[in-house]
Order: C-alpha cells, then sequence, then structure tokens
C-alpha cells in the first residue's frame, strides 16, 4: 500500500504543470508573515498581497496609466453610477469562473452577480470580525447595518437570505447597491480585490471556520501550498479568462521598461506559472539572497544596505553591470506609533492626557531616525494624509514634525507629570508609577526604532518597556484593543486621502483607527468631507481633521517612507503601480537570461 502511494503521488506531481522544470516562476520575500487569504478577515499588506492574486475585485487600476485610472476586471463596463453617488449598479461579465474545487462538487462554477453580494455582506457577519466593515458603513448601504444589529441585538446568525434594499442582484448578472450617503469617491474601494474580492458560497460553508487557508477566486493564481509564516506558493489558474496583456508604461518608465512593455503587448495573461513567495522578516538574509539572484525581485530594498545598493538614490554601478533594474517611488503610506486611548496611562481625552501624548511626540527625534534606522529613506510627516494623496500637501506644517525635548519637559511639568521621588524617573499626577508599554517585533529594523524609542524617553525622564512578538500576534491583540503602544504602517489602497483620515473616525475603531480615537467634532469633519467633490473646500476640510488629529495626539505620525523596488535582469515587464496588488499577472521571466541553478 506504500509503494502505491508512493507512485501515485510521484504519476499527480508529473502530472502537475506547476512542478515542470520548464516553469516560469517569479520568487521573492515578504519582510513580515501573512495572517490567511479570507478577504473578510485579512487587513494586513501581506496577506492582501497575496490573496490579490487569487481573487477578483469588480473593478481594477490599469497598471501604467497616471494619474492612476479605475478599468473593469470582471464587469461588462465600468458601473453605472447616479448624479448623486447613491445609486451604483454593476453588470458581470458572463463567462468568468471559479478556480476548480471540491466545494463544487466536480461542477464548473461561474462568477454571478450574487457572489458579490453575499461577499460584500460578509464583511457584516460578526463571525468573521471584519476589519474593513467601516468602508461599507460609512456609504450606509441601505438596511445592512440594520440588519447586522437586529440580528446580534437576537443573538442570531447573520441572515445572507435576508434581502436589504441598499444590496441587491437585480439578474444573474447584476447587482445594485443604493448608499445612505452620496460619497464620489465609494468605488474606489471596488478596486481592491483582497478586501472586495468575490468568494463563492458555497466555498464558505465548504471549508467553515478553515476559510483562511481555503481561498477560491477567479483571478490568474490559486493557492497550491501554504506553510504558515514560512512559504505561499501560488499556481496558474487552469479556468483564469482569456485575458491580454494590453499595458502602457508610466510616463516616466526608461527605454527599457518601455521597450520590455511594447514586447509583451497581447500576450495571454498570466505570463507566469508560478509565484513562490518566503516569509524572511530579517533584512540581512533577504537582500542577500536577491544578491544572489535566489529571488527575483525585492519589494523595498532594506534601509540597511540604501547606501550601498543606491547611492545618492541611483542604482550602485556594480549593480548596474549585472543588468538589475530599480524604481524609486514615495508610498501612499505612513508610518504611525498610535496611542490606545481607552488606556488609563497613555488615552484620554482630559488635558493631562492630551499633554503627556503631545509632550512623548515632541521628544521623538525624526531627524535621527530617518537618518540612522530609515536611512535616509523617508520624509517627515505632518499629519496622516501623505503628499502622494488626494488631500496631502508639500506644504502642510504641523507641531507633529517637532523635537523639542525642552517644549516636552515643560508640558509635562505643567500638567503634573514630574519626578516626586527623585528616582531620576516622572509619576503620574497621582502620584502612581508613569510607565509606557511599546508594542514591537522581533526584527533588526523594529530593534533600531526601539533604540531610538528609548533614547528619547529616557530623555525626559519616562520609563519604557517594549513588548515583543510577532507581527500577527501583535495585529490580534492590536485590534482587540490590548496594546498601549505599537508602531505600525497603514498603507492606503487608493490614491485618496480619505483612507488615512479613517485613522481618527470612530466607526474604524481596531481597523484603520487602531487608536480607537473617538471624537465628535473629528467624525463631523471626517464626514462632510467624504460628500464635497474634491476642490478647495474638501481640502480645507481634510486639513482641518488632520489638525485635530495632531492637537489630540491619538498618533505620533512619524514618516512618509520612500521606498525602492529591484528586479533581476530576466523580470520582464515589472512596473510598479501602488494600487495594484496582483503584479505577478503582468510580468515575464527570461529562463534564458538566468543563472544556470534557476532554471
Amino acid at each position: 500500500m506504500k509503494l502505491a502511494a508512493l507512485l501515485t503521488t510521484l504519476l499527480l506531481a508529473c502530472a502537475d504543470p506547476a512542478a515542470h522544470a520548464a516553469d516560469k516562476v517569479l520568487r521573492y520575500a515578504f519582510r513580515v508573515a501573512e495572517t490567511g487569504f479570507d478577504p473578510a478577515q485579512i487587513s494586513d499588506k501581506y496577506s492582501k498581497d497575496a490573496a490579490a492574486n487569487i481573487f477578483d475585485a469588480p473593478l481594477e487600476y490599469a497598471l501604467g496609466a497616471r494619474p492612476f485610472q479605475l478599468r473593469p476586471a470582471t464587469l461588462a463596463a465600468m458601473p453605472e453610477i447616479s448624479t448623486d453617488y447613491k445609486t451604483l449598479t454593476f453588470r458581470v461579465k458572463p463567462g468568468i469562473y471559479f478556480a476548480d474545487d471540491p466545494a463544487f462538487g466536480g461542477k464548473k462554477r461561474e462568477l454571478v452577480a450574487q457572489d458579490y453580494v453575499y461577499s460584500l455582506k460578509r464583511h457584516y457577519d460578526p463571525r468573521w470580525k471584519s476589519n474593513n466593515l467601516y468602508l461599507l458603513e460609512n456609504a450606509k448601504i441601505l438596511g445592512l447595518s440594520e440588519l447586522r444589529r437586529a440580528l446580534m441585538a437576537a443573538k442570531k446568525p447573520f441572515d445572507y437570505d435576508r434581502e436589504v434594499e441598499g444590496l441587491k442582484a437585480l439578474d444573474r448578472y447584476t447587482f445594485q447597491l443604493k448608499l445612505g450617503v452620496g460619497d464620489p469617491r465609494f468605488i474606489y474601494n471596488f478596486a481592491d480585490a483582497a478586501t472586495f474580492g468575490a468568494v463563492a458560497r458555497e466555498v464558505v460553508e465548504f471549508y467553515g471556520d478553515k476559510i483562511m487557508e481555503h481561498p477560491v477566486g477567479t483571478n490568474a493564481f490559486r493557492l497550491a501550498e501554504w506553510r504558515r509564516s514560512s512559504r505561499i506558493v501560488l499556481t496558474r489558474n487552469p479556468n483564469f479568462r482569456e485575458q491580454r496583456y494590453a499595458e502602457v508604461a508610466p510616463p516616466d518608465a526608461d527605454e527599457r521598461l518601455q521597450a520590455e512593455v511594447a514586447a509583451l503587448q497581447g500576450r495571454k495573461l498570466p505570463l507566469i506559472d508560478r509565484i513562490e513567495i518566503d516569509i524572511i522578516e530579517e533584512n540581512q538574509p533577504r537582500w542577500l539572497s536577491f544578491l544572489r539572484g535566489e529571488f527575483d525581485l525585492i519589494e523595498e530594498v532594506p534601509a540597511d544596505f540604501a547606501g550601498e545598493a543606491m547611492p545618492k538614490g541611483h542604482l550602485a554601478p556594480n549593480l548596474a553591470k549585472r543588468g538589475l533594474h530599480m524604481q524609486r517611488y514615495p508610498r501612499v503610506e505612513v508610518a504611525v506609533s498610535y496611542f490606545n486611548m481607552e488606556d488609563p496611562v497613555v488615552g484620554g481625552y482630559t488635558p493631562d492626557k492630551i499633554a503627556l501624548r503631545r509632550a512623548i511626540n515632541l521628544a521623538v527625534d525624526l531627524d535621527k531616525e530617518i537618518l540612522l534606522v530609515r536611512r535616509g529613506q523617508a520624509v517627515k510627516a505632518q499629519g496622516p494624509v501623505p503628499p502622494a494623496a488626494y488631500g496631502g500637501s508639500g506644504t502642510f506644517k504641523t507641531e507633529m514634525s517637532e523635537f523639542d525635548p525642552a517644549k516636552a519637559k515643560a508640558l509635562l511639568d505643567l500638567y503634573g507629570y514630574v519626578d516626586r521621588d527623585g528616582d531620576g524617573w516622572r509619576e503620574r499626577p497621582d502620584g502612581s508609577p508613569l510607565q509606557l508599554e511599546y508594542a514591537t517585533q522581533p526584527d533588526a529594523q523594529s530593534r533600531q526604532l526601539v533604540e531610538q524609542w528609548q533614547k528619547n524617553m529616557d530623555a525626559i525622564g519616562i520609563r519604557i518597556r517594549f513588548k515583543v512578538a510577532k507581527w500577527p500576534e501583535q495585529l490580534k491583540a492590536s485590534s482587540a484593543g490590548k496594546l498601549q503602544m505599537w508602531g505600525v504602517g497603514w498603507v492606503g489602497t487608493t490614491p485618496d486621502g480619505d483612507t488615512f483620515l479613517a485613522m481618527g473616525s470612530n466607526k474604524s475603531k481596531g481597523a484603520a483607527n487602531r487608536a480607537r480615537f473617538d471624537l465628535p467634532a473629528y467624525e463631523a469633519l471626517y464626514e462632510k468631507q467624504k460628500t464635497l467633490p474634491d476642490g478647495p473646500e474638501r481640502l480645507a476640510v481634510m486639513q482641518e481633521a488632520q489638525r485635530l488629529l495632531v492637537a489630540y495626539a491619538p498618533y505620533k505620525f512619524h514618516v512618509h517612507r520612500i521606498w525602492t523596488d529591484m528586479a533581476q535582469p530576466w523580470v520582464k515587464g515589472y512596473s510598479r503601480n501602488l494600487f495594484v496588488r496582483d503584479i505577478g499577472k503582468y510580468v515575464d521571466i527570461d529562463s534564458a537570461a538566468m543563472p544556470e541553478a534557476r532554471r
């Protein structure tokens, strides 16, 4: 029996196209471990980067178009949107199929409108604890929040068959949303496949609580192997629809990229057969593996090696000689440290608590952080919205970028945070100990950031200790409101600054709003800017909202990072679009140009 099983395994391996030696394979690494692949549950960048290769949202961004341009992905045409932005009608293109899966009982399963209705409803189901529900509740899809609350109050499971006014399948291929608030930019959400990609109900019901391990979608790849926090393997989806490469090179593309884009025109997608992603949290082994040619590309060249890899922002001559190419770009993101506003030590809205947070922020030396930790690959943040997003500005200035230890000490003294017992450390106004607890990870850059925090807090007489754990563990604790402080990055999924202002919205507590900030004056500004068309009035409201976040200080906004990606000479067509996560679909591998060991 053992011999028969072994022969069967070998035959299956030979029959699997992913196992063929001539397959084109894209290899690279994540610097942070994934948490899973269910769109209703994931919220971290790396899980979403993998999941976007599996699932399809109705819309997508054109890879090379600038300014960023939406286009249909699974739709027959762009959605119809009413003049008040409250009714959106989507028509799914017939003939799109999910990847084969045992959940379908051996039948080929077509994508239909009801799949998007079901997938959107899953975010309202308390069972899945969606961190992205706020994106939908902000627009007030008619009837869904009310249904969620009623079923929760009755302690009943979510009723997916209950029809609501705001989300309906009108026929096999058409679904419609009706909103309580007209939002001109709500449509952007429907280009995020890792959040609002179509999931089949049969698959969710078949796998139940193990759905994070069994993603089944309609995009170009499917999950073939997953070793948690270690390795992710995606292989070509045989059921992927007929789609041809028709991208344009971005305006700043060099001659090499322009020629590669031209050569790929008309090719059937995806261009490769397999994607292999390793999880390597430490910068040095990830960088060295790329230099040895073991990885085909590296996203975000580690700051530790910026000086040798790209002195003064240019590709090092020795790397250029090897044919490597680089793309340097400002991320639509912000690196922050948050204060849990529900924590008894650092939270609260009274003047003394605001003064404590502002003093801590004033004591953070961003110049040294940028120079020593980030190696110049960042610019100071004035607020949450990065200059690369709508609502950001290179001229907007606030206290957030100041480094003034003397001012910090004066604030602490004024509000009673003084050293009462002469041990060199400050106590709280009531005389109880003052100690911060900052959550962090065990990687090299986190350790360097921790060193900066230690020096900064020592300088103003505040004790700080560090709670070290892996990223998925910290994320879980953060979502539950159990961390006092944590340093994270928030990455935009659209070109608009609303994503970053959501960091202060009470509707997104535990998700975008990890600080759990709740201020009615801020909420009013946040809601107002959502309904305004782009223009001077909206920009003014967005800036006022940012000033409130700076004044109440639920966050320390550190920097907006500048990233540099590099790719090997045999990688063809690699072009960075900040809002295209399924990049594996658009790159080719020239196997003949690869090292012999990789062929």
